[in-house]
C-alpha cells in the first residue's frame, strides 16, 4: 500500500528507552527582526547572539525542534502566539519567545522523501527543507537520504503510523533523534 505524501516536519513522539514524556518545551528568544520564517517542527540552531535560527542542513548546533512563538504583534498591538514565525517581526513590545522541544534524547517522526529502506535503521540523514505553510504554521521537512557519514539525524525505526508505515513504498515515516545537537554530540559551542 502506498505511504501518503503530506510532510510535516519532524513531531516528538517519545523518547528514548521508552522514558516518559513531557512534551515540555524550552523558551529561547528569536531576534527582533529576523528575517527568515520557521515553521512548527523546523529545526533550530542557537546562534552566537544567544538568540535562534533556522537550521540549515549543514548546522551541527541544533538546539532542537521549532513548536511555536509569543510575541506582542507590531501592527496590532495584541500579544500573539503562533504555529509560526513569519520572519521581519520587530514586536511593539518585549521579545519574540520561541518554544523548542530541545531534549536531545527525544524522538520524532519524519516523513522520508525518497525510499529509505530498512538498511538505514541506525544510519543517520539530514533534513530536507521544504516550504512551511503560513494556513497551519506547520513545516513541510522531510527526511533526506541516508548516509554513511556524520548527519543532522540518527535513523532509530519505522514508524508505527498505519498511513505511512510502508518500508518499501517512498514517502514512510521514521523516527529519528539528534545525532548534531547542541547539547548532547557537539564539541564546540556556537
Amino acid at each position: 500500500m502506498a505511504n501518503n505524501n503530506a510532510p510535516f516536519g519532524m513531531r516528538p513522539v517519545g523518547r528514548l528507552g521508552s522514558a516518559p514524556m513531557t512534551q515540555g518545551t524550552s523558551k529561547y528568544k528569536i531576534a527582533d527582526g529576523y528575517g527568515t520564517a520557521i515553521f512548527k517542527g523546523d529545526i533550530v540552531k542557537l546562534v552566537a547572539a544567544g538568540t535562534i535560527q533556522l537550521s540549515a542542513v549543514t548546522d551541527v548546533a541544533n538546539v532542537g525542534v521549532f513548536n511555536g512563538c509569543f510575541y506582542n504583534d507590531p501592527t496590532t498591538k495584541k500579544p500573539t502566539f503562533s504555529n509560526y514565525y513569519p520572519g521581519s517581526i520587530t514586536p511593539s513590545s518585549g521579545d519574540i519567545e520561541a518554544f523548542v522541544y530541545d531534549d536531545p534524547n527525544m524522538l520524532f517522526e519524519i516523513q522520508d522523501n525518497g525510499t529509505l529502506g530498512q538498511t538505514a535503521i541506525g544510519d543517520n540523514a539530514d533534513h530536507v527543507a521544504g516550504t512551511g505553510s503560513t494556513v497551519d504554521g506547520q513545516s513541510r521537512n522531510t527526511l533526506g537520504s541516508a548516509a554513511g557519514a556524520t548527519a543532522q539525524l540518527r535513523i532509530i525505526r519505522i514508524s508505527e503510523d498505519p498511513d505511512n508505515s510502508d518500508i518499501a513504498s517512498a514517502n514512510a515515516n521514521f523516527i529519528v533523534k539528534f545525532n548534531e545537537h547542541l547539547y548532547y554530540n557537539n564539541g564546540a559551542g556556537v
